[in-house]
């Protein structure tokens, strides 16, 4: 298959070649693949080194907000980020596509044909080469081969399944509240059961009854949290797990304060249409399901030929490089790294992808300047759960102090919120990110509470 995105080719027939550039590919725009090009592209520049993001979508949204964007808190329109825009700032490139093949012997990359949305070809399948190459794809939601969930629930991996998500929720809504103005006597609600106690399920539960709030002021006059209706599901003895038990049990005492039904140690084991089945028997129907118990990498990636563990995550060396390839790092959410006399590995969370990043930039600056590479220590914060507008709960600084140094209240929410603002520096840089942080201020005042459309 022909290089499509050579940017040097040799010449023949007695020319001088041109020097071909280093070429760096990035697959996969979350927040630590968006961060490295940021800074590869902030380092070397176009002159002698060509840096390359690929990712399916043409815009990014940090994924601790889906549960915002779903409840429609979060209009995802002024708060994402396009890759045609911030490759131009920062002097990489961005290809639309999906990746569907490693060569390592040619050192190139396949990604799969695109098309629009009636199906017509827009970009044919193509490869790209590489002299380093970087995976960044995230993770998927986790189903656990449950019969039913593929068909009959709801993820919140990617914007569209959070404006799905929102879609069927302000359907539902309106559809209890036109039932109410016929009918002031009957017992209409919306029924979400969310099965997940981490701290997506969490979230979105305490979202939910914060748009629940807001929707009298747009036109559902008759409609108030009292007609919502959610069954927060968690297989394990409680929610947040990650969190020590006392903040765990105070999250849960604000949940049910809400209104949210905590049902732990039950386990889903169908989904059906409007309706979940636990172990134990018990149908618990439901106008929309959502499920978010845990997350794998994507199937495609054990069929790359790297060495991945049984969730498809690839295994990674201590310098983030794969175990097959030293050409080939892994970092976030697909990558899967355990330290030396640790029995677990490090968690997929945002922090986890903002670090890994950061050793991933500083060993391709290594490997290109012939020096040793770094090994990457995981260095844990903590971990902070927002139960929208109503509190926040958390631990800090998890592996200084063994997580017991407590949070909760406005300064969690000042620390919750200071993570997303980290977020934008790393992206942006400084100057546009601390620009960014004061029109997201002005924008809380002038824009709509909630997105409903």
């Amino acid at each position: 298959m022909p290089d499509t995105h050579e940017t040097a080719r040799s010449e023949t027939g007695g020319r001088s070649s041109a020097k071909r550039k280093t070429q760096i590919v990035v697959v996969g725009g979350g927040a630590g693949g968006l961060e490295l090009v940021r800074k590869l592209g902030a380092k070397f520049g176009r002159k002698h080194h060509d840096i390359i993001l690929v990712d399916r979508n043409l815009s990014h949204i940090w994924k601790p907000l889906l549960h915002e964007v779903a409840a429609g808190s979060l209009d995802a329109n002024l708060d994402e980020v396009g890759y045609r825009g911030h490759c131009y700032r920062w002097g990489y490139r961005f290809f639309q596509g999906t990746l569907e093949a490693i060569d390592r012997e040619a050192r190139t990359i396949n990604l799969a044909p695109v098309y629009d949305d009636d199906g017509e070809l827009l970009i044919a399948g193509h490869s790209i080469r590489y002299d380093y190459l970087v995976l960044a794809v995230g993770s998927v939601s986790n189903d656990f081969g449950v019969p039913g969930v593929k068909e009959h629930c709801i993820y919140l991996d990617s914007r569209p399944q959070a404006d799905k998500f929102r879609t069927k929720l302000l359907n539902h809504c309106l559809r209890v509240s036109r039932a109410m103005m016929t009918a002031p006597d009957a017992d209409e609600q919306v029924k979400v059961a969310i099965v997940g106690g981490g701290a997506t399920g969490v979230e979105l539960a305490a979202e939910l009854y914060n748009a629940a709030g807001a929707l009298r002021h747009y036109g559902l006059e008759v409609f108030d949290e009292s007609r919502l209706n959610v069954t927060l599901l968690e297989a394990g003895p409680r929610i947040l797990p990650a969190l020590p038990e006392k903040l765990a049990a105070a999250a849960r005492g604000e949940l049910e304060a809400l209104g949210v039904m905590v049902k732990a140690n039950t386990q889903v084991i169908e989904a059906r249409s409007r309706m979940l089945v636990t172990s134990a028997g018990e149908q618990i129907e439901a106008d929309l399901m959502v499920w978010a118990a845990g997350v794998k990498g994507a199937d495609f990636l054990s069929d790359l030929g790297l060495t991945t563990n049984r969730r498809n995550q690839i295994i990674v060396r201590e310098t983030m490089q794969t175990l097959d390839d030293d050409r080939i790092f892994a970092l976030g959410d697909c990558a899967s790294y355990t330290p030396a006399g640790e029995d677990t590995p490090v968690p997929p969370r945002a922090q986890a992808a903002h670090q890994m990043a950061g050793t991933v930039f500083d060993n391709i600056v290594r490997s290109l300047k012939g020096k040793p590479l770094k090994s990457f220590t995981y260095q844990d914060k903590g971990s902070l759960i927002s139960l929208s507008r109503f509190s926040t709960v958390g631990s800090l600084m998890g592996n200084l102090v063994g997580g017991a140094l407590a949070v909760e209240g406005r300064m969690a929410r000042f620390i919750y919120t200071s993570l997303y603002r980290l977020h934008l520096i790393g992206i942006h840089g400084w100057i546009k990110g601390l620009f960014l942080m004061l029109i997201g201020r002005v924008n809380r005042i002038v824009r709509p509470r909630l997105k409903l459309h």
